[in-house]
């Protein structure tokens, strides 16, 4: 097996397309064309986690965060990310960083928090805008089955929990061939006149390549007319952060205590407790400062995210409780799900869930 075998996997995951403009995600290091010996999988790729991959014959290092997020002018190992990236090159080790393409995803980073925390009725907490695209075409009425479960295949025409889901409208085309066409229906030189059907369906965006190729196999004609459009729908699968409720409400106090065992932070920095009850909880995992109002519009009792800076807290007036329980806390199961969901398409290959502890963070 080769190393972009389980790229694929990966990316049928979480699509690169939804990652932020300003990440750095996809493979880092590396061949995808390499054989793969075996993959650990890891939070963040720092030196210790290469030799930990060396040392367990793993050629793939599977990471949450990119080791490499903004541009290197040199490596000569006067950093941790020079020696971490230093060590893999020489070593062949392949680095996969797939961040906030997960972060993204409905399945994603914020359910897993979700899960620990057993909240109901999730949603994201921030759609994210222009992920889903509209394909138009025209084709012959009697070809418009083949077209459209052909389009199906490729994966368009899914809206949330249905799938198969298509316009179709009938009518009259015409078409006049030059000297150098070939076409299929009518003669070139003459005005043809066709029944056809206008076919219309949504699909998401990472799948216009394969949904394109769909199109121009199953069509009949020379010269396939369609056109694409990017809508302005928000995408109610896909974008930052996650709300949910608790199946019965908890005060302020018992709540914070419970998510403090759960994720093992040695504390939680929050803003001035309400003395109301904890029923509506909007998390989003590492450095979510930006959606404090997202989350407080959205009704939520409590914000979970972390790297809280002193005068965010001050942005809770009184709408909601802010609870800091730290980057590294709010992610760490992120590793967990991606192991199981690797193990699970790759069941006769090495993965490896990497036991180096990478927090920085330390607490007294």
């Amino acid at each position: 097996m080769l190393i972009k075998d389980i790229i694929t996997a990966l990316e049928d995951l979480a699509p690169l397309n939804y990652a932020e403009d300003f990440d750095n995600v996809g493979l880092l290091t590396g061949s995808a064309e390499w054989e793969a010996t075996g993959a650990l999988v890891t939070l963040d790729t720092l030196e210790e986690v290469v030799d930990e991959a060396i040392e367990k014959n793993c050629n793939l290092i599977v990471s949450f965060h990119p080791i490499i997020f903004s541009g290197l002018k040199r490596l000569n190992g006067s950093n941790y990310v020079e020696r971490a990236v230093l060590k893999a090159l020489k070593n062949d080790v392949a680095i996969y960083a797939i961040h906030t393409a997960l972060d993204n995803h409905f399945k994603g980073v914020n359910n897993m928090i979700c899960e620990q925390l057993n909240l109901i009725n999730r949603r994201i907490l921030i759609p994210q805008k222009s992920t889903i695209k509209k394909l138009i075409t025209f084709v012959p009425r009697a070809n418009a089955g083949k077209v459209r479960e052909a389009l199906f295949s490729a994966g368009a025409g899914s809206i949330g929990n249905y799938d198969h889901c298509s316009f179709n409208l009938e009518g009259n085309g015409s078409f006049r061939g030059n000297e150098d066409s070939n076409p299929v229906i009518g003669e070139k030189g003459k005005t043809h006149f066709e029944e056809e059907v206008q076919i219309g369906m949504t699909f998401p965006k990472h799948l216009e390549g394969k949904v394109l190729k769909a199109l121009f196999e199953s069509h009949p004609y020379e010269e396939v007319a369609y056109e694409v459009t990017t809508l302005e729908n928000r995408n109610q699968h896909i974008g930052m952060g996650m709300i949910g409720e608790l199946e019965e409400e908890a005060s302020e106090t018992a709540f914070l205590e419970r998510v403090k065992k759960i994720f093992g932070t040695g504390c939680i920095r929050h803003s001035a407790l309400l003395q109301k009850p904890i029923k509506k909880v909007a998390v989003l995992g590492g450095s979510g400062s930006f959606a404090i109002d997202k989350a407080a519009n959205a009704g939520a009792d409590i914000y979970l995210t972390a790297d809280l800076k002193y005068h965010d807290f001050y942005k809770a007036e009184q709408r909601l409780v802010l609870a800091d329980i730290g980057h590294y806390e709010s992610e760490q199961y992120t590793k967990n799900l991606l192991s199981s969901y690797l193990k699970k398409n790759f069941a006769n290959f090495a993965v490896v869930l990497s036991n180096t502890d990478t927090n920085p963070i330390k607490y007294f």
